[in-house]
């Protein structure tokens, strides 16, 4: 997947695959996780967020299965 790099001080990059419903979160320390069931909104939404960190943690980190890919 490919990942677009972020304006943020703890995520690098982030990707997302619309017909799989995954977003990829790259941090800054290298680790990337990938979230299952996420909707285009979701993804789109944190994108435009003033903080793409904040909307993160409130949206997505706790709200959706993840898998560790590195």
């Amino acid at each position: 997947m490919e990942r677009r790099r972020v304006n943020s001080s703890k995520i690098r990059s982030v990707g997302y695959d619309e017909r799989a419903r995954i977003l990829e979160v790259e941090h800054s320390d290298g680790t990337v996780y990938q979230y299952t069931g996420v909707s285009q909104e979701v993804h789109r939404r944190m994108m435009a967020a003033p903080s793409i960190v904040s909307y993160y943690q409130d949206r997505v980190e706790e709200d959706f299965s993840r898998k560790r890919m590195r």
